[in-house]
């Protein structure tokens, strides 16, 4: 039982020996726990940088970016904008006066809607297929060429029609 008290009072006496210690801990936690806060903020935000620059093809080393993916083979995607257009307003416009231009321009079309997809790493079936069916595939393209940011100009199918008859 002496024992027993002995260690009692010496915890009692240890508690109040380090109670100014917990007061001082208390009002000043802020100074310790605000930096730790702002280096958990800092970490969280390289980790979302890294994650959005793997999605964009780019790695981070030692916070500065680099290209992961390697450099486009084909002309560069302004070209291939350019040319779209180009030979939309041409299969509108001069080539249905010919039907052997005509053709030659809406081969040359599919070509660069090919380059185009392949750049912007877009699936497509346009060399495969004929008729009404490429057709669907030239629309379903140019649809999600648009969709990726490639401004392609709307072709008025009705004017089309008219023209061809």
């Amino acid at each position: 039982m002496a024992v027993l008290r002995g260690l009692l009072t010496l915890a009692a006496l240890l508690g109040f020996a380090c109670l100014p210690c917990l007061v001082a801990v208390v009002f000043t936690a802020d100074a310790i726990i605000l930096p730790i806060a702002r280096a958990v903020r800092r970490v969280r935000r390289g980790w979302a940088e890294r994650r959005l620059a793997h999605r964009a093809g780019l790695r981070m080393h030692r916070g500065v970016l680099r290209r992961t993916t390697a450099a486009p083979a084909g002309p560069p995607i302004e070209k291939l904008a350019a040319d779209l257009r180009r030979l939309a307003r041409q299969r509108v416009g001069i080539a249905t006066h010919s039907p052997v231009w005509a053709a030659a321009v809406t081969h040359a079309y599919d070509d660069r809607l090919a380059t185009a997809c392949r750049e912007l790493e877009i699936p497509e079936h346009l060399g495969e297929l004929a008729g009404l069916d490429l057709e669907i595939e030239r629309v379903r393209v140019e649809g999600l060429i648009e969709a990726a940011g490639l401004g392609l100009p709307s072709v008025d199918a009705d004017r089309r029609q008219q023209d061809q008859r």
